[in-house]
């Protein structure tokens, strides 16, 4: 049988990995990292990740649904913190829907041990890929630790090997093939707040935490052990940023006066601040995803997003069970399998880069705003009462497996019709009149 190639064992290499092998193909996953199911703490800079509907299709059928949700914890809106010590609740979506706040490696980890059981995956760590000939699918690799060069040659190769990756470099030498990278003037810093003594949560754990300060934000995602990470997103450079904060006092008196409910329940903010790195957010956009019937990129390494929508593990497992659902439509045949992948994903992946960047703005600015907070109030109104006329953006991207292009098409739509409603100068009064209903629904 012939070995197929991927090449990164991230969350979307070894669910890809789960899922060929369910097909029975044999594959050999190799990752340049040691195989962190060996490790005792799983750390690095991660912002937790919220898992969605996208994502839970891609377990479901990698049959890893119960082990996952062992290790998550369902979150059924925002809670926004105000200065002032005020907080105020927006719900995600109809009751029960929730996203669910699960830890990378855990995720990760489980995963690879799925994909370990079965006898057609074979993984292989400390395996840095060098090189990659297109025309003959044989990938180079060198092991970290002997510096040994392997040449493994594969039936298909797939690039999940994040938004630096090496199948991708390859790739971009080839003709006509399209590449940008661009970085956010923001970045973020994970810090955090520890569980009670007894372990439970400071916080509301079934809520994802913000705070809102317009040109910034801190959010807080609950973990099992009663923690939460935090995440402070914040320019680089400027009067308040990352650059300014250069001491332990302006540290101390920037989180004291900005985030009072957050700072009374962080006593470790100045050690967490100054061990962990202020890493980047860089967006990663790239044409073809595919060459030929013989090379793939699925998830960061074809449209690394930023993390503001929840949406950048969602979209790569998307990747997978969109991979899932080609192969059952075209079997063997390759060639359609992945030509029809790249052209229905591509524009999905430049969809859901820009939702992305819409709803950073929303949440830092927006979520804690009066007017603002009627308008979604109305949207989840009409929702209610008209589910197959209007679907809220948030709702059709986080809850439905509507196209991420489509729901962005449809998201510009609404938010017009919403423009002119929000600007009735009677609105606060009229917002669940019959006339605001069929000026809405006039809108379509």
């Amino acid at each position: 049988m012939e070995k197929n190639i991927i090449v990164g064992a991230g969350l979307v290499g070894s669910l890809q990995a789960v899922l060929m092998s369910k097909k029975g193909y044999r594959v050999d996953v190799y990752d340049r990292r040691p195989d962190i199911r060996k490790m005792k703490f799983i750390g690095g800079k991660s912002i937790n990740l919220s898992l969605s509907t996208r994502g839970w299709k891609a377990l479901e059928i990698a049959g890893v649904t119960e082990e996952i949700k062992a290790i998550s914890i369902p979150m059924f809106g925002r809670k926004m913190h105000a200065v002032n010590g005020e907080v105020t609740f927006q719900s995600y979506g109809k009751e029960n829907e929730a996203i669910y706040s699960v830890s990378r490696g855990e995720l990760n980890r489980q995963l690879l041990l799925k994909a370990d059981k079965n006898p057609n995956v074979n993984l292989h760590f400390n395996a840095r890929c060098v090189d990659l000939d297109l025309k003959t699918q044989e990938v180079t690799f060198q092991n970290s630790d002997s510096g040994e060069i392997d040449i493994i040659k594969g039936a298909t190769v797939y690039g999940t090997d994040g938004a630096f990756s090496a199948v991708r470099a390859r790739m971009q030498k080839t003709d006509r093939f399209n590449y940008s990278q661009t970085y956010m003037k923001h970045g973020y810093k994970e810090l955090m707040i520890p569980a009670n003594e007894d372990g439970s949560h400071k916080l509301d754990k079934n809520a994802l935490h913000i705070w809102p300060r317009g040109q910034f934000m801190l959010i807080a995602l609950p973990n099992l052990d009663g923690s939460y990470t935090v995440t402070l997103f914040f320019p680089f450079e400027g009067e308040t940023s990352f650059a300014s904060l250069d001491s332990d006092e302006k540290i101390t008196d920037f989180f004291e006066k900005t985030f009072p409910d957050a700072f009374s329940l962080m006593p470790t903010l100045l050690e967490d601040y100054h061990a962990n790195p202020a890493s980047s957010l860089v967006i990663v956009r790239c044409d073809p995803w595919t060459w030929k019937d013989k090379i793939m990129l699925m998830g960061d390494s074809a449209h690394a997003i930023v993390p503001f929508y929840g949406q950048g593990m969602n979209s790569g497992f998307e990747d997978c069970s969109e991979w899932w659902r080609l192969s059952e439509k075209h079997g063997e045949d390759w060639k359609g399998l992945f030509d029809e992948y790249a052209k229905i994903r591509k524009p999905n992946g430049d969809a859901i880069a820009e939702l992305a960047l819409f709803n950073y703005i929303e949440m830092r600015d927006n979520v804690g705003d009066e007017m603002f907070l009627l308008r979604k109030k109305i949207e989840n109104h009409i929702y209610a009462k008209h589910p197959n006329k209007w679907v809220p953006l948030y709702s059709m991207v986080t809850f439905t497996h509507t196209p991420y292009a489509d729901a962005w098409d449809i998201g510009q739509k609404q938010r017009a019709i919403m423009d002119k409603v929000m600007a009735r100068p009677d609105i606060k009064e009229t917002w669940d009149s019959e006339e605001v209903e069929k000026a809405i629904l006039a809108g379509f």
